[in-house]
């Protein structure tokens, strides 16, 4: 890598038919598909953009949201620097669930973790179940970016992802970022690029 370079291990999370796979294809690839499949376990994308006279590469794990796969999301954010919780605002126990999400990612991932709450299917705001001042409070009372996103037309999705990379206060070291809280050595963690 060379100076100025970071990597950003972001991950999704939220319940099946929210829209994460979507997102992640409209931002890698700029194409949205109307039927594209449920994830399996959880699949995995990057993408390098230059942002602020730095080269930021995101490398996305876009997990599954379906209850038989939820345990093994914590294997995909436990070393993650950011996270990204998506609700489909036309359905409000996506909502709710996604709050049970956030409360899975405290306990167990990483205490400095950059998180984006994502009220996503903006594009079909007249169906729209959840208000979104209610969703902006509640990201604004655990310090989470909030946006509104449509996989559909792109809005938001760009900018969920340069504010996890310019908000983030990080670091070079070591081909990837350090946020400036300190985060608790685990046992026997991994090391590498994911």
């Amino acid at each position: 890598m060379q100076p100025n370079q970071f990597q950003i291990k972001v991950v999704l999370l939220g319940d099946s038919g929210v829209g994460k796979s979507s997102i992640v294809v409209r931002y890698i690839e700029d194409r949205f598909y109307e039927d594209l499949e449920a994830t399996i376990g959880a699949s995995f994308l990057s993408k390098t953009i230059e942002l602020q006279n730095k080269v930021v590469k995101f490398n996305i794990w876009d997990t599954a949201g379906q209850e038989r796969y939820h345990a093994l999301s914590k294997m995909y954010y436990s070393d993650s620097q950011a996270a990204i919780l998506v609700y489909d605002i036309t359905n409000r126990r996506s909502y709710d669930a996604m709050k049970q999400w956030y409360r899975e990612l405290k306990e167990f991932g990483p205490r400095s973790l950059m998180i984006a709450v994502a009220g996503n299917k903006e594009d079909l705001v007249e169906n729209e179940e959840v208000d979104m001042n209610e969703a902006r409070e509640f990201a604004a009372s655990i310090g989470a970016i909030y946006k509104k996103t449509s996989a559909k037309t792109r809005y938001g999705i760009d900018q969920i992802f340069r504010e996890i990379a310019t908000k983030g206060k990080y670091t070079e070291s070591r081909n990837s970022i350090n946020l400036s809280k300190k985060i608790p050595e685990k046992g026997n963690s991994r090391r590498g690029c994911c």
